[in-house]
């Protein structure tokens, strides 16, 4: 019999008295044993003993990457080395890798919230879980894998890449659940597209996290597999890793696991909360984390908080998918753009497929220009081409104010990735 893993307050109010509770222990552990917190609060003239309400978690500075990267490689430690059980680590691809640590109880904890995923997507102990993600220092390979055998479904932990592999176990295990990227659930789609092979797997649901994914990729993916579900599993390295949180069959909105982190929705500029339902930045603190603590962490990513219940049932908080990062938004002749708001106008144009690039090029005129090459949707040919461009440039133009230029090419030809696909090209500096 499956051991359920829903939370174990029952209303909001015991939620929000959790996270008090747990947001003093918090501050405190974070002052008692890491160095880095105990200067960085005297530093601004703060201590634990000062928080009495959830409000009190704004006289607290916030935490940020380059505190990872400047005290590497344990700078945030609150723990003694003889209780690390383990150590992750980030891609490390803007500079020093942020390196987290874990107790056996943070552990515990992480797979805990990412059987709570699995929960809510409705998986069983006959599921067959084919886990292409990265693994190594990574979270994302150890907490797909790890969390599956815990919960008692059977794990296939194929790691990226090696369509023939991924193809072979989707047929002779019968997959019935694939974990991995977006990108990589695009790629490997459109190989079993190619094969033909269809009818010879059993793949009921996708779980993708790592990369924000549009609507027109999803609906891609989906209708390649014949999908029953796809659903987004967000997480953060330093927070874990991925699993701390999952949307529902209801809707793309996010169930976050409040009783195991508290999240603030800041403006990136004043760092002041926006108010509910606006796009901010999410800042995390951890409710109940030992070796690596997170006071007030600013993680980049822009969300807005989701009001109201949710029909499923679950009393934990919502937010929307991930929207991109603070520091994704490109400026172009005075205007601030996020590639979401790009994916939001793809998504919603018939006959364009999921797959795109934006270029950005400074040119002789002393003009910025922005170029967006998007594919076509697969069987659609280049007679509408005119159209399509014509209604692109006004549907952009009209919701970002920037006037692109549009090239439309075939399905197919821009390149796909088992990893996460890169969008933006700025060669304006170069």
């Amino acid at each position: 019999m499956l051991r359920r893993y829903a939370p174990a307050v029952r209303s909001q109010s015991e939620l929000a008295a959790l996270q008090r509770e747990r947001l003093a222990w918090t501050l405190q552990h974070a002052y008692s044993h890491s160095d880095f917190y105990r200067r960085r609060f005297d530093t601004v003239g703060v201590h634990p003993e000062m928080f009495k309400t959830i409000d009190d978690l704004r006289r607290f500075p916030v935490t940020t990457a380059d505190d990872f990267r400047d005290g590497y490689p344990l700078p945030l430690l609150a723990a003694a080395n003889r209780d690390i059980v383990r150590i992750h680590a980030s891609s490390g691809t803007t500079g020093k890798r942020k390196v987290v640590a874990y107790t056996q109880k943070d552990i515990d904890d992480w797979l805990a919230m990412f059987c709570r995923c699995y929960e809510m997507a409705g998986l069983t102990r006959e599921d067959r879980v084919q886990i292409c993600v990265g693994y190594g220092v990574w979270t994302a390979g150890a907490g797909f894998q790890l969390a599956c055998e815990r919960y008692g479904a059977m794990a296939l932990p194929t790691g990226p890449g090696n369509l023939d592999l991924q193809c072979t176990f989707l047929v002779d295990f019968s997959t019935t659940i694939l974990c991995c990227t977006s990108s990589m659930a695009l790629l490997l789609a459109e190989e079993v597209q190619r094969r033909g092979l269809r009818d010879q797997i059993s793949l009921r649901k996708v779980i993708c996290g790592s990369e924000r994914t549009s609507k027109a990729m999803r609906r891609r993916i989906v209708e390649l597999l014949g999908l029953e579900e796809f659903y987004d599993i967000p997480g953060l390295t330093e927070v874990y890793g991925p699993g701390t949180g999952l949307n529902c069959h209801c809707s793309s909105n996010i169930h976050y696991w409040a009783d195991y982190y508290y999240l603030e929705f800041l403006d990136p500029e004043t760092l002041e909360p926006v108010p509910e339902g606006e796009i901010g930045e999410m800042v995390y603190t951890t409710l109940y984390k030992e070796a690596t603590p997170l006071v007030r962490y600013r993680s980049r990513d822009l969300s807005r908080a989701v009001a109201g219940p949710c029909p499923c049932g679950s009393i934990m908080p919502r937010h929307s998918e991930i929207l991109g990062r603070s520091d994704d938004v490109f400026i172009i002749r005075g205007v601030n753009v996020y590639p979401s708001e790009i994916d939001a106008v793809l998504s919603g144009t018939a006959g364009l497929g999921s797959e795109y690039q934006i270029h950005l090029d400074h040119q002789a005129d002393g003009r910025d220009y922005l170029t967006l090459k998007v594919e076509r949707q697969a069987g659609v040919g280049s007679e509408q081409d005119e159209l399509l461009q014509k209604a692109l440039i006004s549907q952009i133009k009209h919701r970002l104010l920037v006037t692109p230029r549009v090239e439309l090419l075939a399905y197919g030809e821009l390149p796909r990735s088992e990893r996460k696909t890169q969008r933006v090209f700025d060669r304006r500096y170069d």
